[in-house]
């Protein structure tokens, strides 16, 4: 089966973007941030991230029923993957096991070689 490609883009606050990839990274070597001979590669933006925690929720910051905004890092990773969607399901599970957030904001799109 040919390696998949795909790029995981998750949004982290900023205080905590290096404890998050040192982690993800620990947890999952093999398959993310490797681009040729180099590894943990990671493109990092920021910006500002706004929610409005619902009844129920735990909110890491700010308080339920109130519009919070709070400095974050858009952080993309590439992640290789057998072809079965494996690696990049693990990818994930590991994500949301290190980040500070009850609810991770995160996309996955499939990458294609031309």
């Amino acid at each position: 089966m040919a390696m998949a490609r795909f790029k995981l883009v998750f949004f982290v606050p900023t205080k905590d973007t290096r404890q998050v990839l040192d982690a993800f990274f620990k947890k999952v070597p093999e398959v993310a941030g490797r681009i040729g001979l180099y590894e943990q590669c990671a493109f990092i933006t920021r910006g500002t991230g706004q929610f409005k925690p619902m009844e129920g929720a735990n909110p890491t910051h700010g308080h339920v029923g109130q519009v919070e905004s709070v400095q974050e890092d858009r952080v993309e990773v590439v992640i290789s993957d057998k072809g079965s969607h494996n690696e990049i399901r693990k990818a994930v599970e590991e994500l949301k096991a290190v980040h500070p957030y009850e609810e991770v904001a995160y996309d996955v799109y499939k990458l294609e070689d031309f």
